[in-house]
């Protein structure tokens, strides 16, 4: 009975759940006038298939437009077309031959699900060869009509490329200097409103943004861009230094509140200054403000304590003022030069090791691969010998559909049969009003091609039934009649949604497999950080390992929430799965806040009776996320907590008394973060993988 109702839950949560539009209203008209305009001027010039190779050309690769710096943005662009164009080639050539067409769909499936090892990006150049392969060979040509066709296809999508990359030469850097005044917005949020755990709303999905934007594959290059990854650099160790200073005020009414309220005034007119791309006037006062301040807290300090971090926080916030009047296209030349290494982390390998390393039944990429391939090919095979009419819906849907993980097979199936039913019954009754009026359909299809992509994160549902009309509009100029194929297209659709739904149950990757792997590395991960903090290591280091953490904490999070929307999770791995992430994030911040006690020119003396207990704390939870993968709970060293309590009877006996509470506080917290990672290991080391 409880599984029937959390099905039917999940049936209706599914139907009913929008998220909010994460696209900008000015990229989804872009992308539609990408498709409408060359339709437009096609029927008007008297060359209707020329329109309508272009338009499907730019329409196949519409999310292949995504944020990113320019360079990234036409390479995946170019990429998608290119893919298109190839697909649609081979399409039209060869669709007429069931047999050359099945190893096509075979092949096309295997290495098009195989690129989600790249990420959703590149998955998506895959999902459009699919497409294109399919719906194309439902209209072979001749050689020169094949070239002919791939060749405008491939224009369409290069088209959408030109409208998405329009402004480059206006505004270069624009999605970088964006991304960094995000970050600069939640620091200043950060320093109104300090958080122990240096955990400001938004700031760390912020940072992973900038770092995949600075430092990502395709990244830009320039001058400006070295000034970008050193006010990336600074706001790590802004954000470091807002922690320690937070952790160290005893009162509010302290001399750290002032400054602070100071330096959120400078970091403010520095994210305005990067979003509007302008000399940062307004910061540089704001500076001077700032500094002024600093010298009439510090007059007679010592220089210890929160004043030493005071120091450190005006001289970054100086650097980043002086940075900010070389990011961008008109303070390049006056930028300094400075070769900045990608870090290891962040680094990809090539592409070819990372599909060889993925080539084996245990990849979840691999068994993704196999079941596009083999749908793909079936899927095309049975509307063939069939003989379904307007059978390409049927492998069309099939590819668009089936996704690596269950939860997503299943939610996109479901809101495909009815987004499409919504929208076929939508268009038949617009285009019943206008059956003669080309240009009423071009601005129905126009209508229909915007809010699709507009709505299509916030609900797939309602942004399947646009991109139905679209399609349905498109293929009228075709002479493919719209009325007498609906019936048609919803049984293909809701075949290929059964046919990818069902290749995954019969061949799953289910996320119970795999999410202790996943809190694993993320635990792991969070030990290498702590590890970097018993001899300090370099700056550079330890942002690489901050780097990896992230990537880590990523990929847990991202497990915890596949294996939520998965039927039939144990409820005890669920509940370990949750409980160990968010202990997890506990304990990062916990080490995160040490390290900003210990980002300043010199390391305290005092840190060498710290020193020992991190890497005694830091093995211990390293057994912890080990244990984790063989189901078996280990122990944490009993005397973890005596050691706590003789470091803080140690320090006890320094000079800097502010410094030795907050270490004291500090491992008291790490020492309870790692005991309750134990706790939750071994109280559920019973838990079937």
């Amino acid at each position: 009975m409880t599984k029937s109702y959390s099905f039917r839950a999940s049936v209706i949560d599914t139907l009913i759940r929008t998220k909010r539009p994460d696209v900008p209203m000015r990229v989804a008209l872009r992308n539609t006038a990408a498709v409408v305009l060359p339709l437009a001027a096609g029927m008007y010039t008297g060359y209707p298939q020329v329109g309508i190779g272009i338009a499907a050309g730019a329409l196949d690769t519409m999310f292949s437009d995504q944020p990113g710096p320019y360079q990234q943005r036409l390479n995946r662009l170019f990429l998608a077309a290119l893919a298109a164009g190839v697909a649609s080639l081979v399409g039209f050539v060869i669709g007429d031959e069931v047999l050359p067409m099945c190893v096509a769909c075979a092949l096309c499936g295997f290495f098009g699900g195989l690129l989600v090892v790249f990420g959703a990006d590149i998955a998506r150049v895959g999902m459009t060869s699919m497409l294109l392969l399919v719906i194309t060979a439902a209209t072979p040509q001749d050689i020169r009509g094949a070239l002919s066709g791939g060749g405008l296809i491939f224009a369409g999508g290069m088209l959408l490329a030109v409208f998405s990359i329009a402004a480059w030469p206006l505004q270069r850097y624009r999605p970088e200097r964006a991304a960094l005044a995000l970050v600069y917005r939640g620091l200043a949020d950060l320093a109104r409103k300090p958080h122990k755990d240096g955990e400001a709303p938004g700031i760390t999905d912020a940072m992973n943004a900038l770092q995949l934007t600075l430092l990502g594959r395709h990244h830009a290059h320039g001058r400006a861009m070295e000034a970008f990854r050193v006010l990336l650099e600074l706001a790590e160790r802004i954000r470091l230094e807002l922690v320690a200073m937070a952790e160290l005020e005893v009162k509010r009414e302290s001399m750290a509140e002032m400054f602070r309220n100071d330096a959120a005034r400078v970091l403010t007119a520095t994210a305005d200054a990067l979003d509007a791309a302008e000399p940062p006037q307004r910061a540089e006062r704001a500076l001077a403000t700032l500094q002024a301040s600093e010298r009439a807290l510090l007059a007679g300090s010592t220089g210890t304590g929160v004043g030493a971090h005071i120091q450190a926080l005006s001289g970054q916030l100086a650097a980043v003022v002086r940075n900010t009047n070389w990011a961008g296209s008109r303070g390049e030349e006056r930028a300094q030069r400075a070769e900045t290494s990608l870090p290891d982390t962040l680094r990809s390998a090539s592409p070819l090791a990372t599909l060889r390393a993925n080539i084996t039944p245990h990849s979840v990429a691999f068994r993704h691969a196999v079941r596009c391939a083999v749908v793909l090919t079936l899927a095309f095979a049975v509307s063939r010998y069939f003989h379904l009419p307007h059978g390409y819906w049927l492998p069309m849907t099939a590819a668009i559909v089936l996704r690596p993980d269950f939860a997503a097979t299943f939610n996109f199936g479901l809101l495909r049969v009815v987004g499409t039913v919504l929208g076929l019954m939508l268009t038949t009754f617009v285009l019943r009003l206008t059956p003669d009026v080309v240009w009423a359909h071009i601005a129905v299809m126009g209508v229909l091609c915007v809010a699709f992509r507009y709505l299509a994160v916030a609900h797939y549902g309602i942004a399947v039934a646009a991109l139905t009309g679209t399609v349905v509009v498109l293929l009228s100029f075709e002479g493919v009649d719209p009325f007498n194929a609906m019936f048609d297209r919803v049984l293909n659709t809701a075949l290929g949604s059964a046919m990818a739904l069902l290749a995954y149950v019969l061949w799953p990757s289910w996320e119970r497999s795999r999410a202790r792997i996943a809190l694993s590395e993320m635990l792991c991960a969070y030990a290498d950080y702590l590890d970097t903090l018993v001899e300090p290591a370099d700056r550079g280091t330890r942002h690489q390992v901050r780097n990896a953490t992230r990537t880590a904490r990523t990929n847990a999070q991202a497990s915890v929430d596949r294996l939520r929307a998965e039927p039939g999770t144990p409820a005890v791995l669920q509940e370990l799965a949750e409980t160990l992430y968010a202990n997890g994030n506990r304990l990062a911040r916990t080490a995160m806040t040490l390290e900003a006690l210990i980002d300043v020119d010199e390391v305290p003396a005092e840190w060498a009776h710290v020193g020992p207990f991190i890497r005694e704390a830091a093995m211990a939870l390293r057994a912890q996320g080990e244990a984790l993968t063989v189901a078996e709970g280990a122990t944490v060293p009993p005397d973890l907590r005596l050691h706590q309590r003789a470091l803080v009877q140690a320090l006890a006996r320094t000079k800097d008394r502010e410094l030795a509470e907050a270490i004291g506080r500090l491992t008291d917290r790490l020492t309870d973060n790692v005991d309750t990672v134990a706790h939750v290991v071994t109280r559920r080391s019973v838990t079937p993988a």
